[in-house]
């Protein structure tokens, strides 16, 4: 197994001025969502002199809003879409042997409300079991109603027969950004946050390298690179005009939102997933973080946000499941946080009104001037597409041929052993995080009197994981934001303190940062009538 070096090397800075030394790249990947860190961690690892530019922060649009499900897609079973499940299944178990840190077995039970449906969803999950083959996290079963009443007490039971458990894997999805950012920067990858591509640099109709702006130093950059790869998610359609104006999308998007409300509605270390809404989505309520995640939707949009915003149409929608499924369900007053995520859906013209029965499959494909463009798929199959992008860029640009080898290296830290708390979620770095308060007990208070996340996080995040912003901490470093939006927004003031304090900046800008993180919070409360 292929584990990586531990470095002190991600920092921005640093890599702003490695980003000027090469003066032709290998790869030059734009995005840094799940799909161009995993492209960059495949082309550094097998040698290849690679450039990351992200316009904001490091999974700041879809790949930190998922619903945290390391999974196979049980219901592309029921579309027959036996070979996307297949291979994310398979993927799953490659994240579990390199990422423990950070991804666990989650029990979910689906109640079932007739013998006809206790039948179906246990056939169709001995299926999924039988996909998974060695790489299973557990057989599905039958359970008894009493034993989803004692599982999920917060069902409605009268009219539960049975129910069936099945496993699939639980994580944190900003994170594994996070530290697969740093894992690329391990392999020798140049990773930038805040580094905003302006153009795509022809010569003679090809394309030899793109024009950015720093955004914080307002630098202008032209880098050159024998390969370019827009992998921007729902925003790859942007960068494909930039190449050819004029040309058509290639993405349908989809939003889909999520609710968080307290612990106490679910009280189960189990999920409920309810395989088949009233419009035939699928609605998950699960543990994460010691809160519950509720959603999700699936609602097809026009036009593509880097801040999109729940509608109230889907917050209805999640209330009215709900109030047919629980005994006391949440109401309007019980949601901490409500937070919305772009799909890019890769979709024939037919679909576009239905999204949610688009699969979760990707495209790639490469222009006349050679941009090569990678979008759809999900989480899970992250890594897979990384290496159909760099296969297809070796054969296309005739690179070297080398074998990919991310199936075999351990994410950014990656540990056995887990202590259980909160700091868990630094895997291998834990020790060092609770250095800092150690070195500096002061930095123990916590940043919240209802959560335990601590100054020290903020202090490590920024010297150690590129957090520039009160967002950048609160909302993707530690999940406050997604968590509490007024827990969030009182912590703000001693997060901007801290930052400044590391960063050497002054008063003017802990004000305004204050104040545009408390008008960013507006969008995570639940939107009115």
């Amino acid at each position: 197994m292929m584990t990586t070096h531990m470095t002190t090397g991600f920092k921005r800075e640093l890599h702003i001025l490695k980003s000027q030394e090469n003066k032709t790249w290998d790869f030059i990947i734009i995005g840094g969502g799940a799909t161009g860190l995993g492209i960059a961690l495949d082309a550094a690892s097998r040698g290849f002199s690679t450039l990351l530019l992200e316009q904001s922060d490091f999974a700041k649009g879809t790949s930190s809003r998922s619903t945290k499900l390391i999974h196979g897609g049980v219901r592309y079973l029921a579309q027959g879409n036996l070979q996307l499940v297949y291979t994310a299944l398979h993927e799953r178990g490659i994240l579990f042997r390199n990422a423990k840190h950070l991804i666990s077995r989650q029990s979910f039970v689906i109640p079932c409300y007739n013998l006809w449906s206790r039948i179906k969803y246990y056939i169709g999950l001995k299926i999924y079991d039988w996909i998974s083959g060695n790489q299973s996290l557990g057989p599905s079963k039958i359970l008894r109603k009493e034993i989803v009443q004692h599982l999920l007490p917060v069902l409605s039971s009268e009219k539960i027969v049975a129910g069936i458990e099945y496993f699939d894997g639980h994580f944190d999805d900003a994170r594994l950004a996070l530290n697969l950012a740093q894992t690329c920067s391990e392999m020798g990858a140049v990773i930038c946050n805040y580094v905003r591509v302006t153009g795509l640099n022809k010569q003679d109709g090809k394309l030899r390298g793109v024009s950015a702006i720093d955004l914080e130093s307002g630098n202008q950059y032209n880098f050159t690179a024998t390969v370019v790869v827009n992998a921007t998610g729902v925003f790859v359609d942007d960068i494909l005009q930039m190449d050819l104006p004029g040309s058509k999308p290639i993405i349908t998007a989809s939003q889909g939102i999520h609710m968080v409300v307290d612990h106490t509605f679910l009280n189960s270390s189990s999920g409920v997933m309810i395989p088949k809404t009233s419009d035939g989505r699928v609605l998950f309520a699960l543990p994460w973080h010691h809160h519950v995640l509720i959603g999700t939707t699936d609602t097809p949009i026009q036009k593509n946000s880097i801040e999109p915003r729940a509608m109230r149409s889907e917050v209805d929608f999640i209330f009215k499941t709900l109030k047919q499924y629980w005994t006391n369900p949440p109401q309007e007053k019980d949601v901490l946080s409500v937070f919305a995520g772009l799909r890019p859906l890769t979709a024939p013209q037919k679909h576009r009104g239905n999204t949610k029965e688009i699969p979760r499959d990707h495209k790639l494909l490469v222009a006349k001037s050679g941009l090569v463009t990678i979008t759809g798929g999900k989480w899970t199959t992250y890594r897979k597409m990384a290496e159909a992008t760099v296969d297809k860029a070796i054969q296309i640009f005739n690179l070297r041929q080398v074998a990919c080898k991310t199936k075999n290296i351990k994410i950014h830290g990656y540990t056995d052993h887990q202590s259980g708390n909160h700091f868990s979620i630094y895997g291998s770095d834990e020790s060092q995080v609770k250095q800092l308060i150690t070195n500096n007990p002061m930095l123990s208070k916590t940043l919240c009197d209802r959560l335990p996340y601590t100054q020290a996080e903020v202090v490590w995040g920024v010297r150690n994981e590129m957090a520039r912003t009160i967002e950048d901490v609160l909302a993707r470093r530690i999940r406050i934001l997604f968590l509490d939006v007024s827990a969030a927004i009182s912590a703000a003031p001693v997060v901007a303190q801290i930052i400044a304090k590391e960063l050497e900046y002054d008063e003017e800008w802990q004000k305004k940062q204050v104040l545009d993180f408390i008008s960013l919070c507006q969008g995570y409360l639940l939107p009115v009538h």
